[in-house]
């Protein structure tokens, strides 16, 4: 009995020593890592306000993380981003879309998880906003982090609208995908020198030229009409040069220039110009 005293109290020991040591290991284990709960988000339509001013959603501070699996699910959730970059900038739909499934890896890349970035922007001089770090041409390049990445898409407008080396882009015409391809290697957007090739093989094999249509038409193609005179006459519309309405309507700079009397290249939206000029003989 008495063995059996001793056996039991020593079992028992062992046991509330177990226990004891299971809670003590339990109450240790703690998380370093901070767990964020995300939930996959469509992204929301930018909206135009009454002026004609692209106005994208107010930044909430929460960083969304969108998983994409395959190009046609990247052009669905981006394509209409795209076309609301080209009706306020005057960029591409195509243009734009090849460059964001190139520069992020087809919406997978390491960069473009971790920073929305979708367009391979580095900070450059002046950038504020948020930043991380990535290898690129050198280790540990700073590139832009957005929240959304509607925001990158922004970005990107801004960042080549508002440099000159990019300027003679936006002589080009928005259907004119090959040439903006083109423009953009010779404006050193890139390093690689089959840029073009890769951006135009995208546009082509996943038809993106077709987002470069609005409405049924053409960005800023208004049919010329022709007055009670006789004059071809032709509405500047945004995003309109002289340069690309002379293109379109296949007449020199010179002549638009002269039958207009125009002095400088200056034109303003809403401006009459005349094409082509009367041909009632008085």
């Amino acid at each position: 009995m008495i063995k059996k005293g001793v056996f039991c109290i020593i079992l028992g020991a062992v046991l509330i020593g177990c226990k004891a040591k299971k809670r003590a290991t339990y109450s240790k284990k703690k998380s370093t890592e901070k767990v964020v709960k995300r939930t996959r988000t469509e992204p929301k339509a930018p909206k135009y306000e009454d002026n004609g001013y692209y106005a994208l959603p107010a930044d909430n501070g929460t960083f969304v993380r969108f998983t994409i699996h395959s190009v046609e699910e990247y052009i669905a959730t981006f394509s209409e981003i795209a076309q609301m970059e080209m009706k306020a900038y005057g960029i591409p739909a195509s243009i734009t879309l090849a460059q964001g499934l190139l520069e992020s890896g087809l919406g997978k890349g390491a960069l473009a998880l971790k920073t929305n970035n979708h367009f391979g922007i580095k900070c450059h001089k002046g950038w504020e906003g948020d930043r991380d770090y990535h290898d690129d041409d050198e280790k540990g390049e700073c590139f832009r982090k957005y929240n959304h990445p509607m925001y990158s898409f922004r970005d990107h407008s801004i960042f080549l609208s508002s440099r000159s080396r990019y300027a003679s882009l936006f002589e080009l015409d928005t259907d004119d995908y090959r040439r903006w391809a083109k423009g953009l290697k010779q404006a050193g957007y890139a390093t690689d020198r089959k840029y073009p090739q890769k951006l135009i093989a995208l546009i082509e094999r996943h038809r993106l030229y077709e987002y470069d249509v609005l409405d049924g038409s053409r960005k800023n193609v208004q049919e010329s009409v022709e007055d009670a005179a006789g004059r071809l006459v032709y509405t500047v519309k945004k995003g309109d040069t002289l340069y690309s309405i002379s293109r379109r309507h296949d007449v020199s700079v010179a002549a638009l220039k002269e039958l207009n009397r125009m002095e400088g290249n200056t034109i303003s939206i809403g401006q009459e110009l005349t094409i082509r000029p009367s041909r009632v003989h008085k």
